[in-house]
């Protein structure tokens, strides 16, 4: 059977490329027992099935599909960022945004749907027509309006199949974003794209606003710790200006709104 823990347990070890030797010496049993396990001779413990998950790197979700498989019931529950059992991690990826203005920030999900967003990246989304519950993912494979406001779209979609690739491969296999990834890469084949991809340090999305041109770039993070499915594939993405024009015209759009950086409270 496909589904059956042994298929499904050496399916994982091939996707992170590591022979059962290795495997037996990250989860501290004996390559001979992983061997058992693969092949149906040996069952696993609950235990023993989550032990080989965290030496695997499973994620959340996939950990609970193989505790199906091995006749256990799934560990992981997915709670809305709402939920009073996780308020205080909403409050800090919350705080975390709100901080971040007068700089656009944005809290997305695996397949890059927008969760939450502060006022700034409000606006900037709001552009290529997009809110919170829109997939950024969607709109750069679909949207019009999204490649239209993004001046360098072929070097930023080159780096996104990259980056989309990679979150790929650290689920294990993703098909929604192998597919996005393998769209872009069609369409960027044949693209001019300007610039030495090494020349710059990081390389900035500069996005058209009426008559200026917004460079940006961002940074990532994720709950090093998450235990819950929702939290495990959350990101917060926080964008910072590439150049002194663009800081200045965030700058004066928050002294406009009568805020002054300085003298916000930590």
């Amino acid at each position: 059977m496909a589904d059956s823990f042994p298929a499904m347990l050496k399916d994982w070890r091939r996707r992170r490329r590591v022979s059962q030797l290795d495997l037996g010496l990250s989860a501290n049993v004996s390559a001979r027992h992983v061997a058992f396990l693969e092949t149906g001779r040996s069952k696993p413990s609950r235990g023993m099935v989550l032990q080989l998950s965290e030496a695997l790197m499973v994620p959340p979700a996939e950990r609970n599909a193989l505790l199906n498989a091995a006749g256990f019931a799934a560990s992981y529950r997915r709670r809305d960022l709402t939920d009073p059992e996780i308020k205080h991690v909403y409050e800090a990826v919350t705080w975390t945004l709100e901080r971040h203005d007068p700089f656009p920030g944005l809290a997305i999900d695996r397949h890059w749907t927008i969760v939450m967003a502060n006022k700034s990246a409000t606006l900037l989304i709001a552009a290529a027509g997009l809110s919170v519950g829109d997939s950024l993912l969607d709109a750069a494979i679909h949207s019009p309006a999204m490649r239209a406001a993004i001046e360098n779209w072929s070097e930023v979609a080159r780096y996104m199949a990259t980056r989309l690739r990679t979150e790929s491969v650290h689920l294990g296999g993703d098909p929604v974003l192998d597919a996005a990834a393998a769209k872009l890469a069609g369409e960027l084949r044949d693209a001019d794209i300007d610039g030495d991809p090494t020349s710059a340090a990081v390389v900035a999305t500069r996005y058209r606003a009426g008559d200026v041109t917004l460079s940006l770039f961002s940074t990532i993070a994720q709950f090093g710790s998450a235990a819950d499915i929702a939290l495990a594939d959350l990101k917060i993405e926080l964008m910072f200006p590439a150049d002194e024009s663009t800081r200045q015209i965030f700058m004066s759009n928050m002294n406009k709104n009568g805020e002054n950086i300085e003298n916000r409270k930590v």
